[in-house]
């Protein structure tokens, strides 16, 4: 009775991004024909990993995978408990590109929600990814596994909040329209920030992402204009020289913080030294993100042990699913043998004494079950054969 889950799947951990962009299935067209052609299963497919997890044999999974140009040294199979506690450490962020990142979370509950809507899932993946996406929220709310700034742009922001504590109200100044500026006014514009103001070499660049979170835009030479107005300034610009200096900070009333995670930097390093300034560098954030990574890898222990807890949860329930028509079967027979004994009983107390009766043969087939998971298939239920002869 073999747990009779698979797993085929690639990440960042066996293929390089341009493998990686060839398996990934869109929600829209691929993965709604891949799951037409693998008729049950659950895909999981993101930036990092392609998976896909079933019940029965993996060959369809496989050639699925091969067939978008994937090489076979990039796949990795896992079946029966492993594919189980592969699919409970994803989603517990532990088999992440960053330990502990949530975003994956929303993406495992993602994909059980795609593969209900076309029909591709049964009891088994059900309950797998049911309790894979309990077993995840419980890793973080139970564990330090996603405490922390963990990337550049959201350890400038936690920085921003530990000088200022509350943010509404407050003027931000970012320099540059690129990638890191966009995540970094991503998660500023949920903490009700006063102003925003975009400041970029090309105005145009500075205007369409101004737009997306409410803000101001301006080019590179209203920037001293600008400097003047904001509370705090986060530099993330691509230029090949310091865009601000000790000249262009006049004195100030309040002190202005400054936040440079540009390489090559945006910010001359004497700005530091200016007594109504407070100027912070890649490094020091880097130093922020480097310790809460490490201080999340010393909570994996913890997750592992929450980890395996739920396979002992799921192979219980799979023990009593496979035994469920003998544990029917058992109630049965335990009510007859009680009805025997006094038909004029109560009918509350005759459910109550069967109920007593069936409960430790019942256990008895459960357990049974369950030590036969790591074995070869049993033909038939053998507790119930042997009630049977009774």
């Amino acid at each position: 009775m073999a747990l009779p889950l698979y797993l085929v799947g690639l990440s960042h951990k066996t293929a390089p991004l341009e493998v990686r962009e060839r398996a990934a299935l869109d929600p829209l067209v691929a993965l709604p024909a891949a799951l037409r052609r693998l008729g049950l299963g659950v895909v999981l497919s993101t930036c990092n990993r392609t998976e896909v997890y079933g019940v029965g044999s993996p060959e369809k999974a496989k050639a699925l995978l091969l067939a978008r140009g994937v090489s076979p040294h990039h796949l990795y199979v896992k079946e029966g408990v492993e594919a189980l506690r592969h699919l409970y450490r994803v989603a517990a962020g532990l088999d992440s590109l960053v330990v502990g990142e949530a975003q994956i979370l929303g993406q495992v509950r993602e994909a059980l929600f795609l593969a209900r809507k076309h029909n591709a899932t049964e009891s088994l993946l059900e309950k797998a990814f049911q309790s894979a996406i309990a077993l995840g929220k419980r890793a973080r709310s139970e564990t330090g596994i996603g405490m922390g700034a963990v990337s550049v742009a959201y350890a400038a922001l936690d920085l921003a909040l530990a000088v200022y504590g509350d943010l509404s109200g407050l003027a931000v100044a970012v320099l540059g329209a690129g990638e890191m500026a966009e995540l970094f006014l991503t998660h500023l514009k949920a903490h009700g920030v006063g102003r925003i103001l975009v400041v970029n070499r090309t105005e145009e660049k500075a205007r369409a992402l101004a737009e997306r979170f409410g803000g101001e835009a301006y080019g590179l030479p209203a920037l001293p204009q600008v400097l003047r107005q904001a509370d705090l300034v986060v530099a993330s610009a691509a230029a090949p020289r310091y865009l601000v200096g000790p000249e262009d900070l006049p004195k100030r009333a309040k002190p202005l913080f400054l936040i440079d995670i540009a390489l090559p930097r945006n910010i001359d390093p004497r700005v530091g030294s200016l007594p109504h300034a407070y100027l912070y560098n890649l490094d020091d954030l880097k130093r922020v993100v480097d310790r809460n990574l490490k201080a999340r890898e010393g909570e994996i222990p913890k997750v592992e042990a929450l980890i395996e807890k739920a396979i002992g949860d799921y192979l219980e329930w799979y023990a009593g699913h496979r035994v469920r028509e003998a544990i029917r079967a058992l109630e049965a027979w335990a009510k007859a043998q009680v009805a025997q004994g006094d038909l004029g009983k109560d009918p509350v107390e005759l459910h109550k004494e069967a109920g007593r009766l069936a409960h430790p043969l019942i256990l008895s087939l459960k357990r049974r079950a369950l030590s036969r998971l790591a074995g070869p298939p049993c033909p038939g239920e053998c507790a119930l054969l042997k009630l049977r002869r009774v």
